[in-house]
Order: C-alpha cells, then sequence, then structure tokens
C-alpha cells in the first residue's frame, strides 16, 4: 500500500498542538517501591483529633479518600465513617458469582500504568492479599508485566475475518480537524457533541481509529466533545497503540477483589465505620455564602435517621453514580430496563438547589436513552468456547483486550480475561466478558433490540458473528449461565455539558465540604477512569485537611512530550 505523503499545513496542525519545549513530569510512584511499603504497612500510631469525617457513598472514591486520611492525616479509623446504600462496597467496581448461578462482572476497568499517578502511589501503601509483604501496586503491575497485552483481532467485519487496523483510515479533513480540536481552548467546547465536530467529515466515523476508540472507552457519536478531547490529549500516548491496547494494565482478579478487597480490608484493620444499606436522602447546610454541611440524613430499612455534624466534622459525599439502576437478567431473562432517576442525581439535584457552586446534575442524569448500554458476563463449563475464540483470534486469554464486532447492530465487543478472573472460579469453568453499546438496535440473527434479550439470545446473537454456529449447540450444553446487565447511565459522564455542570472537588466557600465521582470537574484529567476516583479523593482530604506535607500527582503532560507527539503524528499518517 502507497504511503501518503504528509503536506506542510497538516504537519503544522499537530505540531503546534504544543511547544517541543515542555519537560515531562517526574512519576510520583516509585519504582523501588519496597521502602515506601514498609513504612506504610504498620501504621500504628495516629494523631488525637476531635473530627469525624463522613462519607456518602462507599466507591472507589471514598474508600480511597479514607485511607489518605488514615495514610497521610494519621486519623483514627473509628473517625471515619462511610455511609452505603448497597450491601457491599466498591461502586461500579464489582466481580462476584459462583459456578453454580454464574459470574458476573457489569464492566471492565482497563488501568493504565503511564497515566494512573495517583492510583499507583495509593496502592503502593496497601498490602496486597495474594502477595504477601507486597503492595497492591506490585500486584497488579508483576501480573501485568507476565501478562502483556498484544490484540491481533481488535476489530472483525460480518464475515467473520479479522481487519487489518494498522492503517487508522484518517484522509486529509479527518487528520485537520483532530489537530483543530487539540489546539481548542475547553471554554469554546460547551455542550458540543463528537458528531457536531465532525459534521463535514462523516468519513471520521468509518475509520478503523473511531471504531476501536469508541469500544475502547464507550463513547458515542453524541458524547461530549470536551470529554473526547481531553482522552485525546491524556491518552495521547496510548493512541500510538490503540490497534494493540498494549497500554492496558491487567488485574489479575476481577477489579473487587483486585482493588476494592485489599483497600477494605486495610479499612477494617484501621477500624473504619461501614454503615451499609443505608441510604443517604439529603444533607443539610448552615445559612450564608459560606458551604457548611450541618446534617446527613439518612434512611435505612424504612427507617430515618439523622447525623449532626460538628463544627470540625467533614462531609465528603459521591455526586453521582454511573451504575445507578443496573439491572441483571439470566440465561432465560432479560435484565430489566429501569430508566427511572437515578437515586444518586436525586441526591445531587437537592443537594446543588441549596448552594451556587454545586454543580447540575441534569445534563448528565436526565438522558438515560443516550447513556445507557448492556453488558454481560458468560460462565461455562470446560474451555471449549475459549479454545476457539483463541483459535480464532490468536490470542490467549488475558493477552487479548477488546475483540469488536464492527459490523454488529448492537456494536459488540468481548475481553477474554486470563482465567481464572475470579478466586473461587475452579479450573474447570471459564468465563469472559462483553457488551453492547445500542441496545435500542435490533440483532443481526437474533431479531430483538439487545435490551430484550435472554442471556442466551445475547450469546447466540455473539456466536453468530463469530461464525461459530455450526458449534452452537455444543457450546450452549456447556453454559451455566449467561447474566446480561442493564446500566442506564453508566454513559452518563460523557455527556455534553457546561463546564459549570461539574462542581469542582472542593466548591469555593467550602468550609468542611466535597465532592467526589466521575461527575466533578478536575482539570485535564479524564472521566471513567479509577485514576479519577483516587485523584478527587486525594484532592478531597489534602484540601479540607490542609494537609502540605505532599503533593498530589500532576496529570502526566506526555501531549507536551515530543518523542511521544511525534509517533502520534505518524500513526495518524499510517
Amino acid at each position: 500500500m502507497k504511503r501518503k505523503k504528509c503536506s506542510c499545513t497538516e504537519i503544522a496542525a499537530f505540531l503546534t498542538i504544543t511547544t517541543v519545549t515542555a519537560l515531562c513530569t517526574k512519576k510520583c510512584f516509585n519504582k523501588n517501591r519496597k521502602n515506601t511499603m514498609k513504612r506504610y504497612f504498620d501504621l500504628k500510631d495516629t494523631l488525637d483529633t476531635d473530627r469525624d469525617v463522613y462519607f456518602v457513598g462507599g466507591g472507589l472514591g471514598s474508600l480511597a479518600a479514607a485511607a489518605y486520611l488514615i495514610r497521610d492525616c494519621r486519623m483514627s479509623g473509628n473517625r471515619i465513617h462511610v455511609i452505603e446504600a448497597l450491601p457491599i462496597l466498591g461502586g461500579s467496581n464489582d466481580g462476584a458469582g459462583d459456578d453454580h448461578s454464574g459470574f458476573i462482572c457489569r464492566g471492565g476497568r482497563m488501568l493504565n500504568e503511564e497515566t494512573y499517578e495517583n492510583f499507583w502511589e495509593l496502592f503502593q501503601s496497601i498490602p496486597s492479599i495474594e502477595m504477601p509483604g507486597r503492595s497492591v501496586t506490585e500486584e497488579i503491575l508483576n501480573f501485568d508485566h507476565l501478562h502483556p497485552t498484544h490484540a491481533q483481532a481488535r476489530l472483525i467485519n460480518k464475515d467473520g475475518k479479522i481487519l487489518d487496523v494498522h492503517s487508522m483510515g484518517f484522509n486529509t479533513k479527518d487528520r485537520l480537524l483532530l489537530g483543530k480540536l487539540m489546539l481548542m481552548p475547553e471554554a469554546k467546547l460547551d455542550d458540543m457533541t463528537i458528531e457536531e465536530w465532525f459534521k463535514n467529515s462523516k468519513h471520521f466515523f468509518t475509520t478503523n481509529f473511531w471504531y476501536m476508540w469508541q469500544t475502547t472507552f464507550a463513547f458515542q457519536r453524541w458524547s461530549s466533545l470536551l470529554e473526547f478531547k481531553r482522552y485525546m490529549e491524556r491518552m495521547i500516548f496510548e493512541f500510538s497503540r490503540i490497534e494493540t491496547l498494549e497500554g492496558v494494565t491487567r488485574t489479575r482478579f476481577n477489579q473487587y477483589e483486585s482493588v476494592i478487597l485489599p483497600l477494605k480490608t486495610y479499612l477494617e484493620k484501621h477500624g473504619v465505620d461501614f454503615s451499609m444499606n443505608a441510604a443517604v436522602e439529603d444533607i443539610d447546610f448552615a445559612e450564608g455564602e459560606k458551604i457548611t454541611a450541618t446534617k446527613i440524613h439518612t434512611r435505612r430499612d424504612g427507617i430515618k435517621e439523622a447525623i449532626t455534624l460538628k463544627s470540625t466534622d467533614l462531609c465528603i459525599m459521591t455526586n453521582g453514580c454511573m451504575s445507578d439502576n443496573s439491572t441483571n437478567g439470566g440465561l432465560h431473562t432479560p435484565a430489566k430496563v429501569d430508566f427511572s432517576a437515578a437515586l444518586s442525581g436525586k441526591l445531587w439535584a437537592r443537594v446543588a438547589s441549596k448552594k451556587p457552586g454545586l454543580g447540575n446534575p441534569e445534563p448528565f442524569f436526565d438522558h438515560p436513552y443516550e447513556t445507557n448500554w448492556e453488558s454481560f458476563t458468560v460462565t461455562l463449563k470446560g474451555n471449549i468456547l475459549l479454545r476457539k475464540i483463541e483459535q480464532f483470534s490468536g490470542n490467549i486469554p488475558g493477552s487479548g483486550a477488546l475483540m469488536t464486532l464492527k459490523d454488529s447492530s448492537w456494536l459488540m465487543s468481548i475481553v477474554v480475561a486470563a482465567q481464572p478472573h475470579f478466586k473461587n472460579q475452579p479450573m474447570d469453568t471459564t468465563i469472559f466478558w462483553g457488551y453492547g453499546l445500542y441496545t435500542d438496535h435490533i440483532g443481526d440473527y437474533v431479531k430483538k433490540p439487545m435490551r430484550e434479550c435472554t442471556g442466551e439470545e445475547i450469546l447466540i446473537e455473539l456466536l453468530h458473528h463469530l461464525h461459530f454456529e455450526k458449534d452452537e449447540q455444543r457450546i450452549l450444553k456447556d453454559v451455566i449461565n449467561v447474566i446480561p446487565s442493564m446500566m442506564p447511565y453508566i454513559d452518563a459522564q460523557f455527556q455534553p455539558r457546561k463546564m459549570k455542570d461539574r462542581p469542582y472537588v472542593v466548591p469555593k466557600n467550602s468550609t468542611n465540604f466535597a465532592m467526589i465521582s466521575q461527575f466533578v470537574e478536575i482539570p485535564e484529567d479524564m472521566v471513567f477512569t479509577e485514576e479519577y476516583s483516587v485523584r478527587a479523593a486525594r484532592i478531597a482530604v489534602y484540601t479540607l485537611m490542609k494537609y502540605k506535607e505532599k503533593k498530589i500527582c500532576p496529570v502526566t503532560p506526555y501531549k507536551k512530550q515530543p518523542k511521544v507527539l511525534l509517533k502520534a503524528i505518524k500513526t495518524a499518517y499510517r
């Protein structure tokens, strides 16, 4: 294939994205971590304080913030209170089940070694459960380095052929629009969608790049252009290897067992108070310009309670949950569709109505028909299907990352993780996970919208797209369960918005109140990541506690590194 020549205008558009004189920010997490871990693993001394900290929500952000309070602020765990509406911690980082009823992961979090600066720094001080004397950071990176990713079947067409995706497929107009976007100030992108930006180059949405970028991160054409821009800038390091996903960092097990469980164990060891099945319904504030939380209203088992905050207490709230209203189905039952108002969105709306500067949940939580997609977890006896996928793709389980069925009307993708993916998964049981972005579209083989399909019907649709239909009955005999999970707000954080719609972690005039989630504003960083939750947690704790002994790891400016930028430009012209 003849290589296209680059015009001077096009090259200039990319090269002027940033100056070549910018310096790389030093990594915050130290590759020689042993001394750091020894210092943190056995913390016993705490500072006396008459302060309690209350967390609304028990997701990764709250758990990370609790760890920072213990590790850096030397707070006693019994002064830290986590209030969670569900019976289990972890928020959207889940993983559960057994070999009788089937396993389930509603989603798969793709970690990244280069851009998860605060995540790795925090978890280097959290002891691993599986590797005594080592940290969670060491455990994850050790596993990942021993199981490198190099996907060989990123895009598959309707004929079941693996496509050559070495070329991104851009034309001149695509490249110029991307270059122009990278130069565009964020302030000019309020409420704009990706589709609006590329309206004069619809070819962009037919490129290999778009199909790979869209399904890797779950963007839609109607997603926020601002968030797309931030991903392009923050993940420019990954742009040059999007066709292999070599930048994906794997955990040994599902994210609940690899990330949440060791963090929960650490917090329990230090006496953190967890209130489960307790929903926060409202928060009161003192009158005046200052934002001072005074009371937290909860409901547990139908009984209302109120927690009155002392003048020294802090309240840190999860102001939105992308997995709200998620429902599960089964092999012979579809997941119910619940497009009613999200509980976290309703709480955020109540709180935001009381004080200026607390954001606006409407752009994120008022459009479930745009923000939903559906995942499915397949549990099988034996490994017949996984071996067929391995033979087809050329990737052993755990080495191939995302495989996308490009012509699927549901735009289905699957991931086959290293086995076992659960600690209680028997050796003769295999699992894999997948999802579809267009749940309202009629299937190509099963003539129903995805969200109306049973788990078995979703699996049959997949088998036909892979052209495994000859082995369909044999494979179905091995099925223990296929659990579909419908998530109405899973893409809510990507919705078009104004800059003011997301509150800052610690709003202006706040004395004791902060918000942490994928719906707060952290300049330069990208939502829908574990790093975003941990960074928000660290900002909240360090700011409210006036902690200055350490600095929060900044966003690594890969977009300003000449070598990274040049590699990205070369990729764009492949």
